[in-house]
């Protein structure tokens, strides 16, 4: 009999929480829709070829309130986002709390009025849900999980199977925010920082994006758990193709950096909610960069990199100095419970 038990990076979005799908849940569920492995589901509809797009998350962040956002906004943005980066338009969520013997009726009301707002922002409704009560001790106050449907048009394919040689990577803004955010406010670290966590719904920026660039859109995917690492990993390996990104066009906050390079830890592995990664055809870069950095949440988007000739499964960062290392992802946690 077995003595492994499951470690908190399991849940880090890295190798661990990767080997873990691979051996627990894909042998056993695996199938045509769910081995795409995407940010979500597409199922067709019967009638006019468009899909269905259906994603579900779970939500255990602490602490449930932090610079620029709680649970419940996380909840929301972090639903929404991963509608519309498989090209759909978000449209229902459901909600579903486990809450913990003693919270207090003050801090549920502040977390629901989050997602009201935020949903109210997105564009979407919560139309179903469910509620447990659990012990005292068992919850850590308040879990949330949500599943979200929208609609992908007739005709729109996003995926990494899509990458080719020579597309160009874009990013909305700074990496690491939230993660850091999240960090530094939970640990009372006592560094002296405005940092805020970026969480926010990307779908409005997206349908500007696809609205401007059309088919030439190849890939997009919002850069959650593992960070911006672990989306590159992951289209690396689906799309059988080899990325490379240029350390000195990643954007970074100097307070990120700053207390990465005091911590340890690199803003690259670190958690973003409110930052989308696309890969474009190369025709298209200045068209989708002009678009991106005149919306609210892409005044700081850059091009990072692209799809280069290589050994195909590889994400290769080209230093400052000119020199190219492996980044892979990452196999502990850098910071847990921070989604």
């Amino acid at each position: 009999m077995s003595d492994e038990r499951i470690l908190l990076a399991h849940g880090s979005g890295g190798q661990l929480s990767h080997e873990l799908v691979s051996r627990v849940f894909l042998g056993r569920f695996g199938n045509d829709t769910l081995n795409a492995l995407g940010d979500s589901a597409l199922l067709d509809l019967p009638n006019d070829g468009s899909r269905l797009a259906l994603t579900t998350d779970s939500f255990v962040v602490s602490p449930l309130f932090f610079r620029g956002g709680s649970i419940g906004k996380l909840a929301i943005c972090g639903t929404v986002n991963d509608l519309a980066v498989a090209g759909a338009k978000p449209l229902y969520l459901s909600a579903g709390f486990i809450l913990e013997e003693g919270l207090p009726y003050e801090v549920l009301e502040r977390v629901v009025d989050d997602m009201a707002r935020m949903a109210a922002q997105s564009g979407v409704q919560i139309v179903t849900g469910d509620t447990k009560v659990v012990n005292h001790g068992a919850a850590d106050g308040l879990f949330i999980n949500t599943a979200g449907v929208g609609i992908v048009p007739l005709g729109r394919e996003l995926s990494p199977q899509r990458l080719r040689v020579g597309d160009v990577l874009l990013i909305n803004g700074t990496v690491g925010d939230h993660g850091i955010a999240v960090m530094l406010e939970r640990e009372n670290l006592g560094l002296r920082s405005e940092l805020a966590s970026d969480c926010a719904p990307l779908n409005g920026l997206i349908a500007e994006v696809l609205e401007a660039c059309g088919d030439a859109v190849h890939c997009m995917r919002d850069a959650t758990r593992g960070g911006l690492v672990a989306t590159l990993n992951e289209w690396a390996e689906s799309g059988a193709c080899c990325l490379q990104v240029e350390e000195t066009a990643i954007p970074v906050r100097e307070d990120v950096r700053a207390a990465c390079e005091l911590l340890g830890l690199s803003p690259y592995y670190a958690a973003n909610e409110g930052k989308v990664v696309i890969a474009v055809a190369p025709e298209a870069a200045d068209a989708a960069l002009r678009t991106i950095q005149a919306h609210e949440l892409g005044r700081n988007a850059a091009i990072i990199g692209q799809v280069v000739e290589g050994k195909a499964g590889r994400v290769l960062l080209r230093t400052s100095l000119g020199a190219r290392r492996l980044l892979d992802m990452i196999v502990g946690d850098q910071l847990p419970r921070i989604c």
